[in-house]
């Protein structure tokens, strides 16, 4: 009797030995994935707190284009326009609009001041 189940259980160890594991964890399959193609674009304009910023980007492949830009804290504009193809990399030209303007800092409200120190 011990020997046939023994047996039986060897029998059963060795089906589910062999058995495909549930989940695989193998090479990707062979078939190549679409090319990739968006386009995008969004903006901030915030005229109380002075934000102005924005992005638009566009792809098609390996071929990627796209601009963003920033008001800077100066008053200039910042203009970042740039692009990718293929193996060239990340090429961007950078541009200003406008004066930098630095206004004195006594017309400033909100000019930084360290708290007096209190002594107890």
């Amino acid at each position: 009797m011990n020997a046939k189940v023994v047996l039986l259980l060897s029998l059963v160890a060795m089906v589910t030995a062999d058995a495909p594991p549930a989940y695989s964890y193998g090479a990707p399959s062979s078939e190549e994935s679409a090319e990739a193609k968006y386009d995008f674009q969004w903006a901030v304009k915030d005229d109380y707190s002075g934000n102005d910023f924005g992005h638009q980007e566009s792809r098609d492949g390996d071929n990627t284009q796209g601009s963003y830009y920033v008001q800077l804290p100066d008053g200039r504009l910042q203009k970042v326009t740039y692009y990718v193809d293929g193996d060239s990399g990340y090429v961007a030209e950078v541009s200003y609009e406008g004066e930098a303007r630095y206004d004195s800092v006594e017309s400033r409200e909100d000019v930084y001041a360290p708290p007096r120190p209190v002594y107890g």
